[in-house]
């Protein structure tokens, strides 16, 4: 397979001037390119179906795709024209619109759980809200996580363990203070023992347990058989609320979500990336009488500006009408069973749940952040460069997802695995 000519000029031009006008050169970390080796990004002129193409011309499969909310592909033509037709009549009004309770309507009939919504712009927004509504609910500070699930970059969040279950959580970032995370509580993803014990010396100030049902920030770990269950009751014992983080999983691993492919259920959901058709916008949602407790209903704050945004609620609802089409689904769990297949290889350990896979240079099995770090991540970047420069664009990290869409075909997979056939590293 001939490699690409990988002109870089217009991109070398553009990372000059990024890196003078913002942090990093980017606006989001992981964009940087900088953990497989790349002195810098690719700026992306367009997108169509599962191609992408940068400013220099080259072209890429790509199996990032934003990182997860375009799965119908890059500028869907149904897509495309919903956003065009509801820009004619504006495109924020700061006020109630008609396609926001469509959408809300489609949410609380998808998801098992979700019986009200309320719509956000972002993921960190949707983790950061439920979070606050759940201590309100049960009047208890304390938050269980587990180590290497991301629920967006909110403080109280942004924690590591420290020494022992029972020490307190320390700022894994700069800039926040330890007295915001000392009511977050940590352990390892599906150390569900660990949980138990933590649940069992604070029980009685625990207000929710947040989780990934499948996490995607560690790259893809699926929860082991009775751990979301046994989370399910740890709540149901100590009155907690158990708060999933679909923002990743949410219709993309089943149309409602992980907890309708799992069969958990939650007291509050996060959305995001899928739920806004490639637009920014996210949710949370859950049972009505914590729900109820948002104001203007209650009093409990949380607002937005942009919240409910027309132009996002219209490409949400146009995507879910494709994810409910005859066959979708099936389609994407046959591209993401091919890939599956197709990366396994000695060394190489790959974790998939529906549309959603990661190809983890480890020995497996991989069942938590512990598992996942043992990757070997300078392999990774150097498969990663092989890739790309054989026009396949996987994400610039080995702890994240490759994202099938339904845009991608039978031959754009077959380009991939041919591609990954010949590293030699």
């Amino acid at each position: 397979m001939a490699l690409l000519s990988h002109g870089e000029a217009i991109s070398a031009r553009l990372a000059e001037e990024a890196a003078r006008l913002i942090p990093g050169g980017v606006s989001s970390p992981v964009r940087a390119m900088r953990s497989v080796g790349r002195e810098h990004p690719l700026f992306v002129a367009s997108g169509e179906g599962g191609v992408l193409e940068d400013v220099d011309g080259n072209r890429y499969v790509d199996w990032v795709l934003s990182w997860g909310p375009l799965i119908a592909g890059h500028a869907h033509p149904a897509v495309i024209d919903a956003v065009e037709r509801t820009a004619r009549d504006g495109t924020t009004f700061g006020a109630p619109t008609e396609l926001e309770v469509r959408l809300a309507r489609e949410v609380c009939s998808a998801v098992p759980s979700v019986e009200m919504v309320r719509f956000v712009s972002s993921g960190t927004e949707a983790t950061m809200s439920a979070v606050r509504l759940a201590r309100a609910a049960t009047g208890r500070s304390k938050v269980l996580k587990f180590v290497g699930g991301y629920h967006g970059h909110v403080d109280a969040l942004l924690a590591q363990a420290g020494s022992g279950l029972a020490t307190l959580s320390i700022p894994a970032s700069p800039g926040v203070p330890a007295a915001v995370t000392v009511d977050t509580l940590l352990c390892e993803y599906n150390d569900l023992d660990g949980a138990r014990r933590l649940a069992e010396m604070h029980g009685d100030d625990l207000a929710c347990v947040i989780v990934e049902p499948v996490a995607g920030n560690m790259g893809v770990v699926p929860a082991q058989p009775g751990f979301l269950e046994g989370l399910r009751t740890i709540c149901n014992g100590t009155g907690a609320l158990l708060v999933l983080d679909e923002v990743i999983t949410g219709f993309r691993v089943s149309y409602g979500g992980a907890q309708e492919r799992l069969a958990v259920r939650a007291d509050l959901t996060c959305l995001g990336k899928i739920v806004g058709g490639g637009l920014p916008a996210a949710a949370f949602g859950g049972r009505a009488e914590v729900m109820e407790l948002l104001a203007p209903q209650g009093s409990v704050y949380q607002a937005g500006t942009l919240s409910g945004n027309p132009l996002a609620m219209a490409a949400g609802l146009a995507t879910l009408e494709l994810l409910r089409e005859p066959g979708a689904y099936e389609r994407l769990e046959q591209v993401g069973a091919a890939l599956e297949r197709g990366l396994a290889a000695p060394g190489v350990t790959v974790n998939r749940v529906g549309a959603m896979l990661t190809a983890f240079f480890a020995d497996g099995p991989v069942r938590s952040f512990a598992d996942a770090a043992k990757s070997d991540v300078a392999r990774y970047a150097a498969f990663h460069a092989h890739m790309l420069g054989r026009g396949i664009y996987l994400a610039p990290s080995q702890f994240e997802a490759m994202m099938p869409s339904l845009a991608h075909t039978d031959e754009q997979v077959e380009q991939t695995l041919a591609a990954a056939r010949e590293f030699e590293g």
